[in-house]
């Protein structure tokens, strides 16, 4: 399931590239779609050529790969979160619980690194929402494809909730008052990540 969902994320990319450069050049440098295209088309040459065994040995390598492809701060921002879930997930398989475990794992790191919080119109505004979805479902449900539906739902609506927000952080905040009323393109792109899971999970 893990080479699966990355490739879905791959194909969603790609299919979105141009919103999020559009999305991008209202607040940034408007790469975002083309440095996460680069990047997952890398990670897909990565995983074909080591065939990894486990689940953290594809997401370790999906973050590795974005870190050393994806310039900007996309790079090092998803390559740490895929790389601090992946280090959780030594086992073939993987419970629902030990995903949400590994997607807060995430969070942490993407906060540490990129020292953001909730409202600061980052990825993190559509993340950690997500996180808490996937675990709550996963809490009352216990199946992945209900956490998945649920975290998915979350990051969307986190995403829709960065557009009245002022930037505070990254290359957005130096518009200050003017990068309001624009969505932000790493939340909508962590999105496009939590809707590929769902996908996968159906």
């Amino acid at each position: 399931m893990a080479e699966a969902w990355i490739r879905a994320i791959a194909v969603a990319v790609d299919e979105h590239r141009d919103q999020l450069i559009q999305l991008d050049a209202a607040i940034g440098d408007a790469d975002h779609g083309t440095n996460l295209c680069r990047g997952f088309t890398a990670v897909l040459e990565a995983l074909g050529d080591k065939h990894p065994r486990t689940v953290g040995e594809v997401l370790v390598t999906t973050g590795t790969t974005l870190m050393s492809s994806v310039g900007g701060a996309s790079g090092p921002l998803y390559g740490t979160a895929f790389r601090a879930a992946g280090k959780l997930l030594t086992e073939p398989a993987v419970t629902p619980k030990q995903l949400a475990a590994a997607l807060y794992a995430a969070t942490a790191a993407v906060t540490q690194l990129g020292a953001a919080t909730l409202g600061d119109k980052t990825m993190l505004d559509a993340l950690a929402p997500a996180c808490t979805a996937f675990e709550d479902a996963v809490l009352h449900h216990g199946d992945l494809p209900s956490a998945a539906a649920a975290a998915a739902k979350a990051a969307e609506e986190g995403a829709v909730s960065t557009i009245p927000l002022q930037a505070r952080k990254g290359r957005a905040s130096y518009l200050g008052v003017r990068s309001m009323g624009h969505q932000d393109p790493g939340a909508t792109s962590t999105a496009l990540i939590f809707e590929a899971l769902a996908g996968v999970t159906r």
